[in-house]
């Protein structure tokens, strides 16, 4: 049983030497733990420091290309390299290493495809306020809307057969966290829930430059993954809203109407017709994007077999 750890990494040759001597190199049931470390084209000693401090395997994008990309190439060459199990991270010490165990115990006993490293942000003391409630927005947005069990649904640190990782889809260009848990979910794999609290990080994070930036691309992503995986309920739920607003508005004409006062209400039933058929043609679009996913779906598993073919069977070269 081959254990990957996949740290992708930007610019933070001042924490990953200590998130690499923290990862425990003998665990009970694994017979080999490796280091890989994706470089999102570090401006800095990133990679070199790594290399020191015991990284296995160093992979350099030439340009950044942000951590969904990253993440995404991560897995593959952790399943090019043979990984049985894999375990993602983040290079800025936030996460605690040595509970890497815990965090795979599910996966190795067979009750699960991929473990969550829940940071029980409710109870994270030190993260600023801000942060703590756009998490619990995006988890009640994701949990609520989308339907995935209550989860810690921004955590990257998880845990990951080598089936899921290879089934998994990245439908997003910012960040990996939601987009994978949809897929998950859509995949019908088994996602369990591990608490392990994340640590306090002092320098500013790489992924939110600003609060408004990173509110506008984490909102969007969301929203698009659901428009995504959820069609029918995102756009049925707009639709069955508009509908029933023109049906009150209809309403509102006929009391006016009843009441000998209909004559200056026109443009109620206007208005009432407008929402109603708005209403209908958004409902048809979720129906249509409900039919477009099986297409997905169809795709995902013609993919999952070529990268079944192409990652068990080629040999990767250290760049």
């Amino acid at each position: 049983m081959k254990l990957i750890i996949t740290i992708p990494a930007f610019n933070e040759e001042a924490s990953i030497v200590q998130v690499i001597k923290e990862i425990p190199r003998s665990i009970p049931g694994v017979s080999q733990v490796e280091v890989l470390v994706l470089d999102d084209g570090s401006s800095d000693r990133t990679a070199q420091v790594a290399k020191e401090a015991g990284a296995d395997y160093i992979f350099s994008h030439k340009r950044n290309k942000g951590l969904a990309q990253t993440f995404k190439d991560a897995l593959e060459y952790a399943v090019k390299l043979g990984a049985d199990v894999i375990v993602n991270t983040d290079a800025d010490n936030h996460y605690d290493q040595s509970r890497i165990p815990e965090l795979i115990q599910p996966i190795l006993q067979g009750t699960a495809d991929i473990t969550i490293g829940s940071r029980k942000v409710e109870e994270l003391e030190h993260m600023p306020f801000l942060n703590k409630n756009l998490n619990r927005v995006g988890s009640f947005v994701m949990t609520k809307w989308a339907g995935i069990p209550k989860l810690d649904v921004s955590t990257g640190f998880r845990g990951y057969t080598k089936e899921a990782a290879m089934r998994l889809g990245v439908y997003s260009t910012h960040t990996y966290s939601h987009t994978t848990l949809l897929s998950a979910q859509d995949l019908k794999l088994t996602t369990v829930e591990v608490p392990i609290k994340a640590r306090q990080v002092t320098r500013k994070s790489r992924l939110i430059k600003s609060i408004p930036s990173h509110t506008m691309k984490a909102g969007t992503n969301i929203i698009r993954n659901i428009v995504i995986f959820r069609p029918l309920r995102f756009f049925g739920s707009l639709g069955v809203l508009m509908f029933l607003a023109g049906l009150v508005v209809v309403g509102r004409f006929l009391y006016f109407y009843f009441s000998g006062d209909g004559s200056g209400h026109v443009q109620s039933i206007i208005l009432a017709g407008v929402l109603m058929i708005i209403g209908f043609q958004t409902l048809v679009l979720g129906l249509l994007g409900s039919s477009l996913g099986w297409t997905r779906k169809v795709v995902e598993d013609v993919l999952y077999r070529v990268k079944k073919i192409e990652l068990t069977t080629d040999k990767t070269d250290q760049k």
